[in-house]
Protein backbone atom coordinates (compact mmCIF):
# COMPACT_ATOMS: atom_id res chain seq x y z
CA UNK A 1 0.00 0.00 0.00
CA UNK A 2 3.39 2.30 0.51
CA UNK A 3 4.01 2.05 -2.77
CA UNK A 4 0.56 2.86 -3.89
CA UNK A 5 0.62 6.22 -1.95
CA UNK A 6 3.89 7.09 -3.59
CA UNK A 7 2.84 6.80 -6.94
CA UNK A 8 -0.42 8.34 -6.24
CA UNK A 9 1.78 10.81 -4.72
CA UNK A 10 3.52 11.73 -8.00
CA UNK A 11 0.33 11.53 -10.58
CA UNK A 12 -2.95 12.66 -8.34
CA UNK A 13 -1.05 14.40 -5.49
CA UNK A 14 -4.37 15.20 -3.51
CA UNK A 15 -4.95 11.59 -3.59
CA UNK A 16 -2.27 10.13 -2.30
CA UNK A 17 -2.12 12.91 0.80
CA UNK A 18 -6.18 11.69 1.15
CA UNK A 19 -5.15 7.90 1.60
CA UNK A 20 -2.14 8.67 3.51
CA UNK A 21 -3.70 11.56 6.22
CA UNK A 22 -7.25 11.76 5.59
CA UNK A 23 -9.13 15.15 5.03
CA UNK A 24 -7.56 18.31 7.00
CA UNK A 25 -5.62 21.04 6.33
CA UNK A 26 -2.68 19.16 5.07
CA UNK A 27 -5.22 17.70 2.15
CA UNK A 28 -6.29 21.99 1.35
CA UNK A 29 -2.56 22.92 1.27
CA UNK A 30 -1.88 20.08 -1.46
CA UNK A 31 -5.02 20.80 -3.68
CA UNK A 32 -4.07 24.66 -3.33
CA UNK A 33 0.06 23.77 -4.37
CA UNK A 34 -1.62 21.43 -7.27
CA UNK A 35 -3.57 23.96 -8.42
CA UNK A 36 -0.56 26.22 -8.84
CA UNK A 37 1.10 23.64 -10.29
CA UNK A 38 1.69 19.83 -10.67
CA UNK A 39 5.48 19.71 -9.61
CA UNK A 40 4.43 21.82 -6.04
CA UNK A 41 1.69 19.34 -5.55
CA UNK A 42 3.61 16.43 -5.98
CA UNK A 43 6.50 17.43 -4.13
CA UNK A 44 4.15 18.12 -0.92
CA UNK A 45 2.30 14.88 -1.62
CA UNK A 46 5.57 12.62 -1.38
CA UNK A 47 6.92 14.36 1.65
CA UNK A 48 3.72 14.38 3.37
CA UNK A 49 3.77 10.32 2.39
CA UNK A 50 7.33 9.98 3.37
CA UNK A 51 6.93 11.70 6.82
CA UNK A 52 3.56 10.03 7.79
CA UNK A 53 5.54 6.38 7.11
CA UNK A 54 8.41 7.90 8.95
CA UNK A 55 6.15 8.58 12.16
CA UNK A 56 4.45 5.24 12.03
CA UNK A 57 7.89 3.36 11.80
CA UNK A 58 8.83 5.59 14.97
CA UNK A 59 5.54 4.32 17.17
CA UNK A 60 5.87 0.73 16.30
CA UNK A 61 7.42 -1.26 19.11
CA UNK A 62 10.78 -3.14 18.94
Amino acid sequence: MKLVRFILGLLVPPLGVFLTVGVGSTLLINVLLTLLGWVPGSIHAVWVIAKHEEALDRQEPI
